[in-house]
């Protein structure tokens, strides 16, 4: 057992003597948690003590009506009640109250054991800046017979895993593990948005991004130790939040990837089309400008919107600074786009003219199809992607400001 002057120095309610920063905050959220609470509290305040190490176990309250907060304000833990709803905004309200120079944060639902605390403080005094707990034995961690849905295990948390280490090249193996531990001024950095359960995974993609030094330990998983109510995650609407989540945040594989590709397959389509190619037996005219037309301008569009959206994410700081991109606006001025817009919206009138004029010398009567038509849809190709690209350049330079 734990002395109640022990508790309260690791409670952070006696300040240690020489004023110094508390060590280590184990922070855990807390939503009617009243079945499970006092043993995780418990447990991570054994761990402080029997290791030495100065620190505080602060529970983030959401809302608990079942008297979980007294609970854990009785046995020794900091009680910081956060108002707003969700799982990343008690997370949010929790760590900003924590004193320690280290944060790790855990679910107070008995899955995961804090007794491992001091496996994730080795690491960061090792000078990690970010310490993921894994669940998954890809990563040498383990999970207990019923802690885990079949769907979780071997569907759910490698599905998204494998598409952080593709998209973001994390180096871990289960990212939706609750629990971790970082640098508090690492976190503060981070500028954390997220107020669901995606929170986790927005810490994460943001470290990596950001080539924050990244560890993980293995650990293990115990079943959910509620009786209550069922656990708060829900499959469907978190992961398509975390899915979603991903595709926000990586404008290379969301707009970039897709934008090429319907540029450089328009182009070749149309190419074939203007010159009455064949490919494979299969004959291109005017009818397949038309619609590779289209996958132009899809192209171009999507290829907008994601320079938009980049620049955007990273004025609001969800995204660090890009050298590429920067380099890009040094290029891409305003001028530029207006002049190459001018041309290309110039080029396509000068085609529609031809065709106008044509017209006009038969009386305004029937043209030939074959002769005609592909230059009207290359004049209204060309016009329709000048007048984009003068608009556009004045929106992505609005945007760019900053950037230079």
């Amino acid at each position: 057992m734990i002395s109640a002057p022990e508790m309260d120095l690791l409670s952070g309610r006696v300040a240690p003597e020489t004023g110094e920063l508390l060590e280590l905050s184990i922070v855990m959220p807390c939503l009617n948690e009243a079945d499970t609470i006092e043993n995780c509290v418990r447990v991570a305040l054994k761990a402080l003590c029997d290791n030495k190490i100065k620190g505080e176990v602060v529970v983030a309250d959401n809302g608990s009506t079942d008297g979980s907060r007294e609970l854990a304000a009785r046995l020794g833990a900091r009680v910081v009640p956060v108002e707003r709803k969700g799982y990343g905004s008690a997370l949010q309200g929790g760590i900003a109250a924590c004193r320690g120079e280290y944060v790790m944060m855990g679910d107070a639902d008995e899955s995961y054991d804090f007794a491992e605390a001091p496996k994730f403080l080795e690491k960061l005094r090792a000078g990690a800046g970010l310490v993921q707990g894994c669940r998954l034995p890809s990563g040498g961690g383990r999970v207990s017979p019923g802690a885990m849905p079949f769907t979780h295990r071997w569907l759910g948390n490698p599905g998204l895993t494998f598409l952080a280490r593709l998209l973001y090249k994390v180096p871990i193996h289960d990212i939706y593990c609750g629990m971790r531990a970082f640098r508090k001024d690492l976190y503060n950095r981070l500028n954390m948005q997220c107020t669901g359960m995606e929170f986790a995974t927005e810490m994460i993609i943001k470290a990596s991004l950001r080539k924050e030094r990244i560890t993980e330990v293995p650990i293990t998983l115990h079943p959910d130790g509620r009786k209550a109510h069922a656990p708060h995650l829900r499959t469907v609407r978190d992961g398509w939040r975390t899915l979603r989540f991903f595709l926000i945040y990586s404008p290379r594989w969301l707009f970039l990837l897709p934008g090429f590709f319907f540029l450089l397959a328009g182009g070749a389509g149309y190419l074939l089309g203007a010159l009455n190619g064949q490919l494979n037996g299969v004959t291109f005219s005017a009818h397949s400008m038309l619609v590779f037309g289209v996958l132009i301008l899809m192209g171009f569009n999507i290829l907008t919107l994601g320079l938009v959206a980049k620049t955007f994410a990273i004025n609001s700081r969800f995204l660090p600074p890009d050298p590429k991109l920067e380099s890009f606006f040094k290029l891409a001025t305003l001028e530029r786009g207006l002049v190459l817009g001018s041309l290309q919206g110039i080029s396509g009138l000068a085609c529609i003219a031809k065709v106008f004029n044509q017209w006009a010398a038969h009386g305004f009567q029937a043209l030939d199809y074959n002769e005609t038509m592909p230059w009207v849809v290359t004049g209204a190709l060309l016009l329709v992607l000048g007048t984009q690209m003068i608009f556009a350049s004045f929106v992505v330079s609005l945007l760019g400001i900053r950037q230079r």
